[in-house]
């Protein structure tokens, strides 16, 4: 590995960790020339996805890119970077999976719209005011009608199973024997 500061070859490794859910490994180093220390990642390499933008032109997937979007739309939520970075691996991860190796771009923004309700609204409606360009307060109004609606959806079902849980009776099974 070459040192960022001197560009000598020979370096060696202080400490090696597994970082990112084991997608990748952390390793501090020491320049055997200068003796400056730096970090290195090694990561597992995927086949390249292309993401097929609105305009049709075709970009590798860059998740940097998408964590950075992602960030902008949860600045002051207290969610933390790690879990950011997380969510970012799972998308990827999900697009990994796929067959087919170009995506559009308006999948991946739905695939991030899907984490973020989960993690928080704020941060879904910022990064859908962007991903879906809203023209006025009328799309942001839709949106939250949306979301109150799917929400009003969730506490009936939620609400439902639990009633029906109350219902089900815990009495011992009789048990048939021969005599």
């Amino acid at each position: 590995m070459q040192c960022p500061y001197c560009q000598h070859t020979d370096s060696r490794v202080l400490e090696s960790r597994s970082t990112e859910a084991g997608q990748s490994i952390r390793r501090r180093r020491e320049c055997l020339e200068c003796k400056h220390r730096f970090t290195t990642y090694e990561r597992i390499e995927f086949v390249p996805v292309t993401v097929i933008k609105r305009d049709g032109q075709r970009e590798s997937f860059d998740r940097s890119k998408l964590l950075r979007g992602i960030i902008r739309a949860c600045e002051k939520t207290h969610i933390s970077q790690d879990r950011l970075a997380v969510l970012v691996d799972e998308i990827e991860a999900e697009l990994q999976q796929r067959i087919v190796r170009e995506v559009h771009s308006s999948e991946i923004g739905e695939l991030v719209l899907l984490h973020l309700q989960a993690i928080s609204e704020v941060a879904y409606i910022r990064f859908a005011s962007v991903y879906r360009q809203f023209q006025g307060i009328r799309d942001f109004v839709e949106t939250l009608e949306r979301l109150k609606e799917q929400a009003q959806e969730m506490n009936a079902i939620e609400s439902n199973v639990s009633s029906s849980a109350e219902g089900i009776s815990c009495l011992p099974t009789p048990v048939a024997t021969n005599i």
